[in-house]
């Protein structure tokens, strides 16, 4: 699957909008990837499911509550692996777990995010991954947004890989 077919998969699912958009950690941009209608728009969650299952072998997957959960299970399905759950905060109620599923101490784990601008929610998940016992190298992210999420990243020790860049997206915004 190639950068434009999944840049063709966001479109289709209206995905990719441009006005002015206040993003969650207080800033403004003139674009929005609506992650909300491409993970719950069938064909594009496949495809891009399909993209993540070419690149993950056979490590768990983890998925941060709440945007790479659903792309966690659909490329759960997809590559044949198993999954977690990394919550953003303990519940109340229940197990109270901020790692929900079955880990081991010291298995390996490929993190999936649906958008990254400044990573933070990704930093924050690969830390309760690895308070958990798991062993984060790898993140795998739909959108990368360039604006210093990659760098925050792979200064916590994980490699990222964007299926998708900003700039990638932008370029193509009239085709």
């Amino acid at each position: 699957m190639t950068n434009q077919d999944l840049i063709d998969a966001l479109r289709a699912a209206d995905a990719v909008r441009f006005g002015e958009f206040e993003l969650s950690h207080g800033g403004t941009s003139e674009y929005y990837v609506d992650k909300y209608l491409f993970e719950t728009d069938p064909r594009c969650l496949e495809a891009i499911a399909e993209a993540f299952a070419e690149r993950v072998d056979d490590d768990k997957l983890g998925g941060v509550a709440l945007g790479g959960v659903p792309l966690a299970a659909a490329t759960s399905v997809a590559a044949g692996v198993p999954y977690v759950i990394a919550r953003k905060q303990r519940k109340e109620y229940g197990t109270g777990n901020l790692i929900e599923g079955r880990l081991e101490d010291g298995e390996e784990v490929v993190v999936l995010e649906d958008i990254v601008t400044t990573g933070t929610s990704l930093v924050d998940a690969i830390e309760a991954l690895r308070e958990a016992g798991a062993t984060v190298d790898r993140a795998l992210v739909v959108v990368d947004r360039e604006e210093g999420g990659r760098e925050n990243v792979e200064d916590a020790g994980v490699e990222m890989e964007a299926l998708v860049t900003a700039s990638e997206l932008l370029a193509n915004r009239d085709e």
